[in-house]
C-alpha cells in the first residue's frame, strides 16, 4: 500500500545552517533592520543633572545678578557718563572707567565683607569676615524658620512679627529678672523662642482650624506685632524709666551673649548656637519622624492624609517650629548687637531677607547655612562699598532682588547658560537604517 501523503509521518524540520539561513533570506534582507541604541552614559546623565539642578541654578543666579549689578554700577557711576559723551572719539576712556568702577565697588564689597588686605594687623585683615558672620547669624536662624515652613507647604511671611515678639519677651527677660549668669542668658533666649513660636502658631492653627491662608494672616501679624511692640515701647513694660524715647532699657550683662574672639570683635555666641540650630533642623526634617511628616504634607497633603498623617497638626507644628526659629533671630538681635536698649526697628528688615535666603538655599538647612552667610557678605561689604566708593547701598538691595528674581525663573538661567534640564532627558535619536547584504554579496563569502 503505498504511503499517501496523509499517511507520511510529520517530521519537524531541520534547522537551517547560519549560512544556508543567510542566504534564504537573502531577498527578504534587502529591507532595513535597525541597530541597537546604546543607552546614555551614566556618568553623562550625571554631570546633566548636576550642571542642570537646583545646585547651580543658585550659583548662577547669583554670578548673574552680580553681573547685572555691575552694569547698573557703570551706569549710574558718574565718571563713566562723562567719559561716555566722547565715547567715539576714544572709547578706551569709557571702559577703562568702567572697570575702574565696577572692580572698585567689588573690591570693596570683598574688603569689607571677607579680608581686608590693606590692614597692617591680621587680626585687622579677618575682621570683615567676623563682621559677616556676625550679620549672617540671624539671618540664618530666621531662613530655617522661613525653610521648614516651605517645606511644609506653607509661606511664611510673618518672620517680622515673630522677630518683634521675640525680641519683646528676650528683652524683657533681659532687664527685667536678675538671674546669675548664664541661666539669665539660658531664660531670656527661652522665652525669645517661645515668644516667636507662640506667634508663628497663631497662623497655624488658623490655618488648620479655620483654612485660613498663612500668607494673609501672618502679613496681619507683622502689622499687629509691631504696634503692640511700638506702643509697649511707649509703657513701663517696656521703655526705660524716665525716658520719653520708645527704647527699652539696656540689657543685664548676666544676659547678654558673650563674644567668642574677644571684645574687639562682634561676632558673639548666637554664631555657635545658629550652628547647632542647623544641625537640629537637618537631624528633624531628615532622620526624624515628625520630619517625615512634615516632608510628606509638603509634598502632597491629600497623599499624607490618606496615609494616615493628621495634616492639620503637621500645620500648627511647623508654624510653632518656624517662629521659633524665627524668633530666634530676634534674640540675637537683641540679646547680641543691640545690648544697649532695642526699638520697634529691632527686626532690620531681617523677616523678609530670610524669604529671600530659604529661596536661594532651596529650603535645606545647610544651603539656607550657606546663603545666610551670602547674605550677610553682602551686608558687611555693602556698608564699606558705600564708604569707600560712595555707591549708593541700595546696589547690594538690587542684587539681592535680582537673586531672587533669577532664582524664581530656572528656564531664564538654563536659556542664558545653555543648561540642560534634569527633568526632560533628551530623548534618544531614531536609529539609522543599516541595509544587510544582499544574495550577492552573500554568495561571495
Amino acid at each position: 500500500m503505498s504511503d499517501s501523503p496523509e499517511n507520511k509521518p510529520v517530521t519537524p524540520p531541520e534547522a537551517p545552517s547560519p549560512a544556508a539561513g543567510t542566504a534564504a533570506t537573502g531577498t527578504a534582507a534587502t529591507t532595513a533592520t535597525p541597530t541597537a541604541v546604546e543607552p546614555p552614559s551614566r556618568w553623562r546623565a550625571t554631570f546633566n543633572e548636576i550642571i542642570g539642578g537646583s545646585v547651580m541654578i543658585s550659583i548662577l543666579a547669583v554670578v548673574l545678578a552680580i553681573v547685572a549689578g555691575g552694569i547698573l554700577i557703570a551706569v549710574t557711576d558718574e565718571n563713566v557718563q562723562k567719559a561716555a559723551g566722547y565715547f567715539f572719539a576714544r572709547p578706551g576712556d569709557t571702559f577703562a572707567e568702567i572697570w575702574k568702577a565696577v572692580s572698585g565697588a567689588y573690591v570693596a564689597l570683598f574688603q569689607g565683607s571677607i579680608y581686608n588686605f590693606k590692614r597692617p594687623d591680621f587680626l585687622d585683615q579677618i575682621k570683615p569676615l567676623t563682621e559677616t558672620l556676625t550679620f549672617a547669624t540671624p539671618l540664618i536662624a530666621a531662613g530655617l524658620g522661613v525653610g521648614l515652613a516651605f517645606r511644609v507647604g506653607m509661606f511664611n511671611i510673618g518672620g517680622r512679627g515673630q522677630m518683634l515678639i521675640a525680641a519683646a519677651c528676650a528683652g524683657w527677660v533681659g532687664f527685667t529678672l536678675h538671674l546669675p549668669f548664664g541661666i539669665h542668658l539660658i531664660v531670656a533666649i527661652l522665652a525669645g523662642v517661645i515668644g516667636g513660636g507662640i506667634w508663628g502658631g497663631i497662623a497655624g492653627l488658623l490655618k488648620a482650624r479655620t483654612g485660613a491662608h498663612e500668607v494673609i494672616v501672618t502679613i496681619m501679624l507683622n502689622y499687629v506685632a509691631f504696634y503692640l511692640v511700638s506702643y509697649l515701647l511707649r509703657t513701663p513694660v517696656l521703655q526705660a524709666p524716665g525716658s520719653n524715647n520708645p527704647k527699652s532699657p539696656p540689657i543685664d550683662p548676666t544676659a547678654v551673649l558673650p563674644d567668642i574672639l574677644g571684645p574687639k570683635f562682634n561676632l558673639h555666641l548666637g554664631f555657635i548656637l545658629v550652628i547647632a540650630v542647623t544641625v537640629f533642623v537637618w537631624w528633624l526634617l531628615n532622620r526624624s519622624a515628625l520630619g517625615f511628616k512634615f516632608r510628606a504634607v509638603g509634598i502632597n497633603p491629600n497623599a499624607a492624609r490618606v496615609a494616615g498623617i493628621d495634616v492639620k497638626n503637621m500645620y500648627v507644628y511647623a508654624m510653632l517650629i518656624s517662629g521659633g526659629l524665627v524668633g530666634l533671630a530676634g534674640v540675637f538681635q537683641v540679646l547680641g548687637t543691640v545690648t544697649t536698649g532695642f526699638s520697634s526697628g529691632i527686626d532690620a528688615g531681617i523677616g523678609f531677607d530670610a524669604i529671600t535666603v530659604a529661596l536661594l538655599g532651596r529650603s535645606k538647612p545647610w544651603g539656607i547655612f550657606i546663603a545666610g552667610i551670602l547674605f550677610g557678605a553682602f551686608k558687611a561689604g555693602g556698608f564699606a562699598m558705600q564708604a569707600s566708593q560712595g555707591i549708593p547701598i541700595d546696589i547690594v538691595v538690587v542684587v539681592q532682588s535680582l537673586i531672587v528674581l533669577f532664582i524664581a525663573a530656572p528656564p531664564l538661567i538654563r536659556t542664558v547658560f545653555r543648561l540642560p534640564d534634569p527633568s526632560k532627558p533628551k530623548k534618544p535619536k531614531p536609529p539609522k537604517a543599516v541595509p544587510t547584504a544582499t544574495r550577492e554579496a552573500v554568495a561571495a563569502k
